[in-house]
């Protein structure tokens, strides 16, 4: 009995002792954690990224002219004219310097897209009493390529309002254009007029603002207007057929074709993430 009192009081003795030495051991700190970013964190030190943009455009056309110089010598021309709206396609590969400031270089299809003109004509001079319409028929795509540059002007609630501009090259290409007339000279004729297809190489140069939203900090989304000058168009080598005449003549010209597009886009950080550690689990009992 003796024997089984002293056991037990020299287990009780190295537990207390145990416990003792284990509070003047120095408290391990938790494991160290950094926050997640926030969506819109900003990468200071820049940082490639790729961007991909879907629109629609909006064309114009400052007039369309037969480059025959014999046309319209004597005629008076009241032109109206309009392109279907066309969807727009482009990729990019692009470095964001600083917060404020990137630029990217992309290269975008213009899809194909249906013009109708209108002229109106009356005769001056020898010609007086002559009068007649000239119906247009094509259609227009583009290839462009650009360098860009745009600042940042600044982020509220993950939303960046940006402007930039670019300037590069458009490829400009008319197909299937057609001429229908219809005039009177003392009787009632007709004619109608083919051209045979061609693309024209341009300076070009856009004018862009808009809102990027920071879904993450590898992901952005963006709403975007752009004003393009793609310069000018022209087609192949005319063929006219009227009541009297056939004859190959000179091509007509697309002069300053403009357009206001809408996109929308993203742009994808090819930069990683920062990595950050979770917050400590905390248990009780």
């Amino acid at each position: 009995m003796r024997n089984l009192k002293h056991l037990l009081a020299a287990t009780a003795a190295s537990i207390v002792s145990t416990a003792a030495l284990a509070a003047d051991l120095p408290i391990a700190p938790p494991p160290a954690y950094a926050p997640p970013p926030p969506c819109c964190a900003s990468n200071d030190f820049g940082g490639w990224y790729l961007r991909g943009d879907i629109g629609f455009s909006n064309q114009k056309v400052k007039n369309l002219v037969d480059t025959n110089s014999n046309a319209y010598t004597n005629e008076l021309v009241s032109q109206t004219s309009n392109f279907d709206s066309g969807g727009i396609y482009d990729v990019g590969v692009g470095y964001q310097f600083n917060n404020w400031f990137r630029a990217d270089i992309t290269g975008q299809y213009r899809g194909s897209a249906n013009f109708r003109g209108v002229d109106s004509i009356t005769g001056t001079g020898p010609f007086a009493g002559f009068v007649g319409t000239d119906q247009y028929g094509a259609s227009k795509s583009e290839l462009v390529f650009l360098a860009n540059a745009y600042i940042d002007l600044g982020t509220w609630w993950c939303v960046t309002p940006f402007i930039g501009a670019g300037i590069g090259t458009s490829r400009v290409s008319i197909n299937g254009f057609t001429d229908t007339g219809d005039f009177i000279q003392g009787t009632q004729k007709h004619s109608f007029t083919t051209a045979g297809n061609a693309s024209q190489w341009n300076f070009a140069w856009a004018a862009h603002a808009g809102l990027a939203y920071h879904v993450n900090p590898g992901l952005t989304v963006e709403l975007a207007y752009s004003y393009m000058s793609l310069g000018n168009g022209t087609t192949g080598a005319t063929n006219s057929f009227d009541q009297f005449t056939v004859v190959n003549g000179a091509p007509f010209a697309f002069h300053n074709i403009t357009s206001n597009d809408i996109k929308l886009g993203v742009r994808w950080s090819l930069d990683p993430t920062p990595a950050y550690a979770p917050h400590p689990l905390i248990t009780k009992g």
